[in-house]
């Protein structure tokens, strides 16, 4: 059933988002919380300079970002791989025993709650339609999409990193030295609020736990970094 018949049902399901969107909100939380923790620890480290905060908050935005894109990068090509080398042994399947490959997706759909002679029917006709394409779906639960891109996820997670991360860095640049400890962490909380109540508001989800959670984590990662941060510094 496609989307617009769904609409016009009056039915209105988020769930198409959970990918985009979580690849969304991973990065962009990632950015803020991990940038924004680098400065702290270093703005807390006694004798620390406002050029060595700046310069560690560009490096970890920076290395950050490359990471993220990487990382993504061999994820989704090792996912693609798999999936690939799964569905060349199906085809190779399909070919050598297509009646034992019908009863198996026949099987499938009687484990699903269809009756045993319908099942074999839907199965034969699935398999004289798109033999490759119903096992991809019912027996390997892939998508039809063909997947994500490698490149294209990287480009992304990257985009959304630096989207999260660009805030507490000019928060940092922009506040009197003495005020980054404070300034900094403030303003990574309130992106963090809004990137939870964002992602919750978008996904359907309540608002005020996806707040708090995100928030609290936040919290506790800077204040840990703060506290190394100022222990380093003051032994080193």
């Amino acid at each position: 059933m496609s989307q617009t018949t769904i609409h016009a049902m009056g039915e209105q399901h988020l769930v198409h988002r959970t990918g985009w969107l979580r690849a969304a909100v991973l990065g962009a939380n990632d950015g803020i919380i991990s940038v924004s923790s680098l400065i702290v620890g270093v703005a807390a480290a006694p004798g620390a300079t406002a050029g060595a905060v700046l310069v560690a908050g560009i490096a970890a935005l920076v290395g950050g970002a490359l990471s993220m894109a990487a990382g993504e990068y061999v994820s989704v090509s090792s996912q693609a791989d798999t999936e690939q080398a799964d569905l060349a042994r199906e085809a190779a399947e399909l070919v050598r025993a297509p009646l034992a490959e019908t009863r198996e997706l026949a099987a499938i759909y009687e484990q699903r709650g269809v009756e045993a002679g319908l099942a074999q029917q839907v199965a034969e006709q699935m398999m004289a339609h798109d033999a490759l394409g119903a096992h991809r779906r019912d027996e390997l639960g892939l998508a039809d999409d063909g997947g994500s891109n490698p490149l294209q996820a990287a480009l992304f997670s990257a985009g959304a990193f630096s989207a999260g991360a660009i805030l507490p860095v000019l928060a940092a640049a922009l506040s009197p030295h003495a005020w980054v400890l404070y300034l900094t962490p403030a303003t990574a909380l309130v992106l963090l609020a809004v990137l939870g109540a964002l992602g919750a508001k978008a996904g359907g989800a309540p608002v005020v736990r996806a707040i708090v959670r995100v928030v609290l984590l936040g919290a506790l990662a800077m204040g840990v970094t703060a506290l190394i941060g100022t222990l380093t510094g003051t032994f080193v």
